[in-house]
């Protein structure tokens, strides 16, 4: 996959992150994905259609999607709850929002659909094309998470 594909998803996740919730992350190795398995505790997922299909997730661990939301709320939450499953949602919305205008910008169209989010140890991440699975794992000082790119070439 192109890292001009990739690339826009790690500096919007990087952004997101650290503009809304004050949380600095560190991108590791991008490594093709061969599962469905879920490598955290609750993951957004959000569809692409445009110059190809897709769907791009983020899945975080509970410590590192809890301290993101904790900042986000300005207040401690301490456990997985609904209110950070919508700031999950809001999270890939923003991540999908930002990437997509990065991309624009070297003429690729992207149009995004309604994330779902989708959480419990072990859950199974669907993506909807044949493409590949790039996965990028970031590290927090809260835990990890990972950004899922899969889209159709």
């Amino acid at each position: 996959m192109d890292a001009n594909v990739i690339n826009p998803f790690i500096h919007a996740t990087s952004n997101v992150l650290e503009t809304m919730a004050f949380v600095s992350c560190q991108a590791g190795t991008p490594y093709l994905k061969r599962d469905d398995r879920a490598t955290g505790d609750v993951t957004g997922i959000i569809g692409l259609t445009g110059e190809t299909n897709g769907t791009i997730a983020v899945t975080f661990d509970e410590g590192s999607i809890l301290r993101v939301v904790s900042n986000m709320f300005g207040e401690e939450i301490t456990e997985l709850s609904h209110e950070v499953s919508d700031a999950v949602g809001e999270i890939i919305n923003m991540i999908s929002g930002q990437a997509r205008r990065e991309m624009e910008e070297h003429g690729r169209i992207f149009h995004s659909s309604i994330p779902s989010v989708v959480s419990g140890r072990g859950h199974a991440i669907t993506h909807y094309s044949d493409g590949p699975k790039i996965a990028i794992p970031f590290t927090t000082d809260g835990g990890g998470f990972t950004i899922e790119v899969c889209l159709e070439y």
